[in-house]
């Protein structure tokens, strides 16, 4: 009986930390565990990323090559994003299973679209580029002058003036070799 009871106070005894130096390595074995959990997460994010480039792929191959306004790629941070442009990307939500496609403006970061599905994403990504095209064309576009400046102006006036410059200049430098000579 008596070796009942002492092996149970050393069963006791040996699931806590006998000192500093155990619960040191006990920590770190605990830390390790967490980011071992994190890294999986993240790794899973990344994925889910990934998943979503794939499917953006028909629309990028759609955008003439001479505009440059979309830098698509995926970012690896603390949090991996699926950047579209400078102020437009995707990330995963708190739960990891859902894609939030937000835009940071001066007034803060937006929400445009959040969605379990990847084809309700693509076509919110689809809907914002197809709107950042108009904005550049809109941008690009001159605007016709009002008909008082659509007119030409003459040309007259400046040609007339330096004409009589040049004449003046060449009676200048006329005068002065002549003085110079005598």
């Amino acid at each position: 009986m008596s070796n009942l009871s002492g092996s149970g106070a050393h069963l006791k005894n040996d699931s806590k930390p006998r000192g500093l130096r155990d619960a040191l390595r006990q920590a770190r074995i605990e830390a390790a565990d967490r980011t071992g959990v994190v890294v999986e997460l993240r790794d899973a994010e990344v994925a889910r990323l990934e998943i979503l480039n794939e499917a953006l792929d028909p629309l990028f191959a759609e955008i003439p090559a001479k505009v440059d306004m979309f830098d698509r790629g995926i970012s690896q941070g603390e949090t991996p994003r699926l950047w579209i442009d400078m102020v437009a990307h995707v990330l995963m939500g708190r739960d990891k299973r859902i894609y939030r496609f937000v835009q940071d403006s001066r007034f803060g970061r937006v929400v445009l679209a959040e969605s379990h599905d990847v084809a309700a994403i693509v076509k919110a990504v689809t809907d914002y580029v197809a709107r950042r095209l108009i904005e550049r064309e809109h941008a690009l576009a001159t605007l016709p002058l009002p008909p008082s400046e659509s007119r030409p102006r003459g040309r007259f006036w400046p040609f007339a003036l330096g004409v009589l410059v040049g004449a003046l200049a060449l009676l200048g430098s006329a005068l002065f070799a002549a003085l110079r000579g005598f």
